[in-house]
This record gives structure tokens, C-alpha cells and sequence, in this order.
């Protein structure tokens, strides 16, 4: 028999309370997220969406789609300059108020994505990961999650990893819930926005030390 956490993640009862929040959430959302549009193409242009392929549950591929909040500036050589000098202050706002996720909640709808998991990260990232590390694609990629609330940018690496693994081991409908009222929390609060000296989060290499 699978343990009480691995039957909760891809449960009947995960599925039921993703929809039951995002549905009414879209609702609701749906006019910020036409301005949030309109204010995109008009501040950064078109693309309004930016898409890139992630891992899923298992690994899975799968595309991600958030509002676009960086500039495609580049330069003399004609490669994309570096994140810092396209992420103008529009984009900061949006990243700030979590604006530029809310795509995401169609992504729950469908079912590539919970309201609660570890975040989706780059398919590069999946051969990067030590043996511990790859359990965190037990679960299927949330939108917030146990590291999110716990720290998100604020987290090195190999701290991030472990409370996703955390999560995957003791997920159950009230952690998901108590995950859900802290990320309301940190969103008013905007804690962890960005990783330390970095406007964005420093790409995942594989080589840093593991534990919290």
C-alpha cells in the first residue's frame, strides 16, 4: 500500500480541492488577468505569454505558460542580455504581486498543474538532480508550494529542493490547505521575491551541497 502522503498527491480529493479553488479563482481573476494582458503588450510588446517546457510529475514535459515580464533586449553579439538589464521595473511589479502566474490557474484546470507542489522547473534541471533530489517529481509541479512559503527566492538551491521533498513526503489535505493560507500571507507580505544579490533565481547546477 502506498504511504498516506504518496495516495494524497495524486488523489481524487488533490484533484477535487485544485478545482474547486482555481475554478472560482479564474473566475474571479479573469478581469486583472485581461489588464494584466493588455498592460503587457503595451509595456514589453509580444509576445503577452511567455512559454517554456518544464518537468512534470515524473519528469514528464510539459508547457508552462506565465505573463511575460522581461524585455527581449540583446546584445551586440545577439544573444539576450543578462536577466538583470531586461527585467524592467513593469516586470519587477508583476513578478512582486505574483501577477505573472496567474495564467497558471488554467494550467490547474487542465491538470498539468496543482494549486500546491513543487514549482516546475527546467527539463535541464532533471538530470542535475542527486537520487534524493529527483523525488521531488513524485508530485505533480503547484503553482506555491512548501518551499515557497518557507522562504521562495530567499532559499539556496539545495535548501529549496529539500522542502519540495519534504512536501512530497508528508503532503495530506491540510498541509495543502495551511500551504494555501501562507501563500495569501506572503503574496500581501512579498517576502522572497528575489534570490539574495540576484534580480532572478541563479540557474540550478547540480554541484552545491545538499540539506536544509
Amino acid at each position: 500500500m502506498l504511504p498516506v502522503a504518496s495516495r494524497w498527491l495524486h488523489s481524487r480529493g488533490k484533484r477535487a480541492f485544485d478545482l474547486a479553488v482555481a475554478v472560482p479563482a479564474l473566475v474571479v481573476a479573469a478581469p486583472v488577468i485581461a489588464v494584466t494582458a493588455v498592460l503587457v503588450r503595451a509595456r514589453l510588446g509580444s509576445p503577452v505569454l511567455f512559454r517554456q517546457t518544464r518537468a512534470g510529475c515524473d519528469g514528464t514535459p510539459f508547457e508552462v505558460v506565465k505573463f511575460r515580464t522581461m524585455t527581449a533586449a540583446r546584445g551586440p553579439d545577439g544573444e539576450p542580455l543578462p536577466d538583470g538589464e531586461r527585467l524592467p521595473r513593469f516586470g519587477r511589479l508583476l513578478r512582486a504581486g505574483s501577477l505573472d502566474e496567474l495564467p497558471q490557474l488554467w494550467s490547474v484546470v487542465r491538470g498539468d498543474m496543482s494549486l500546491i507542489g513543487p514549482r516546475p522547473l527546467p527539463l535541464a534541471y532533471v538530470e542535475r538532480y542527486s537520487p534524493e533530489q529527483r523525488r521531488r517529481l513524485a508530485a505533480t509541479p503547484g503553482i506555491t508550494g512548501w518551499a515557497q512559503v518557507n522562504g521562495r527566492n530567499d532559499l539556496e538551491w539545495p535548501a529549496k529542493l529539500a522542502h519540495d521533498v519534504w512536501y512530497v513526503d508528508h503532503a495530506g489535505p491540510w498541509l495543502d490547505a495551511r500551504i494555501l493560507a501562507r501563500t495569501i500571507g506572503a503574496l500581501l507580505t512579498r517576502r522572497g521575491i528575489s534570490a539574495g544579490g540576484h534580480p532572478t533565481m541563479p540557474e540550478f547546477t547540480g554541484d552545491e551541497p545538499e540539506g536544509v
